[in-house]
């Protein structure tokens, strides 16, 4: 199994991953400060949701907002707690350098960040936290990513600051057919198993990972605040997205939703037969089709179809400012 640890090898591969994680939130502000100065990631796009233009949609991610590296969040001000339980990503876990997790360890003690001991999965120590709204959060060490580019406009010093996601935890039933929807259509290959977890992990160096914890009859997830909205993996354009689409219908009977167009990608969605909501989303055309790279997230950005009610939108919209 190749992992490439620089850019240039990775954009020239043939790779497959994650390419962005939804979660619901609370508060906005609350929300974007824990993710821009707790966490240190770039505010890489300030829009809304374009089924809910009254609710912020925030992207996350690193200097340039690459796939691999986006966590978003719908924060709805009084959106009701969530329950984790089957069908749902359970954590959510971001690549630090592996020298830095005593510093994060650190970190979150003094900010009063909930967090458990650094624990081993995998041969990797792994560094398990909540965000303010309950969301499960990892930071995984990796070794000799130290080089690689990170964002450093945030409160995080440089050789800690996180590169890109890890991968997801799914907390399924059976996992089986998951893994064969993995790894028929999303790239994935079965590489590890540890107690109840079976690792797959694709070629991408940055969101490569999907472990599958299989917990057999327990509670079903419930949508809400500290919960995963869907996971995306990535589509090089739309050719891959559609072959994918064909592949899914024809091997799996999985049907996905109609193209979608989020501005910044283009995506289809389907429930694995897990019950968690994926989606395939193009890596094409990226967030700098609307702010120059050095701007990234400094506006309120609208779709077209919505620039019109610009100004009532932003009166509805809470302050985060």
């Amino acid at each position: 199994m190749a992992h490439p640890t620089d850019h240039a090898t990775e954009e020239n591969h043939g790779h497959a991953g994650i390419h962005h994680v939804t979660a619901i939130a609370g508060q906005a502000r609350r929300n974007l400060d824990f993710y821009t100065r707790t966490l240190g990631l770039r505010l890489v796009k300030k829009t809304v949701n374009f089924d809910d233009p009254g609710t912020y949609h925030f992207y996350y991610g690193d200097e340039r907002g690459r796939p691999g590296s986006i966590l978003t969040f719908f924060p709805w001000e009084h959106a009701a707690p969530g329950r984790i339980g089957i069908g749902e990503t359970i954590e959510t876990v971001f690549r630090v350098p592996e020298t830095s997790i005593a510093d994060w360890t650190q970190r979150l003690v003094t900010l009063g960040v909930p967090h458990e001991a650094p624990e081993r999965r995998f041969g990797e120590t792994v560094l398990s936290l909540r965000d303010p709204d309950g969301t499960k959060l990892a930071l995984a060490g990796v070794p000799g990513i130290e080089a690689e580019p990170a964002w450093t406009g945030g409160e995080v010093a440089p050789e800690m600051a996180i590169r890109g996601f890890h991968g997801v935890r799914l907390l399924v039933k059976d996992g089986a057919p998951t893994a064969d929807v993995l790894t028929d259509v999303l790239g994935f290959a079965e590489t590890a198993r540890e107690g109840a977890v079976v690792r797959l992990a694709s070629d991408a160096a940055v969101g490569g990972i999907v472990d599958l914890h299989v917990a057999g009859d327990f509670l079903p997830g419930r949508s809400g605040a500290g919960t995963v909205h869907h996971v995306a993996f990535r589509a090089a354009d739309d050719a891959a997205q559609a072959a994918m689409v064909k592949k899914l219908a024809e091997n799996h009977g999985l049907r996905t939703t109609g193209q979608k167009d989020r501005n910044y990608f283009r995506s289809v969605y389907f429930r694995e037969p897990g019950g968690v909501l994926f989606e395939i989303a193009t890596d094409a055309p990226g967030f700098a089709i609307d702010e120059a790279p050095e701007a990234l997230g400094s506006a309120l950005k609208l779709p077209p179809g919505l620039e019109r009610r610009r100004e009532a939108i932003e009166a509805v919209l809470p302050a985060v400012a």
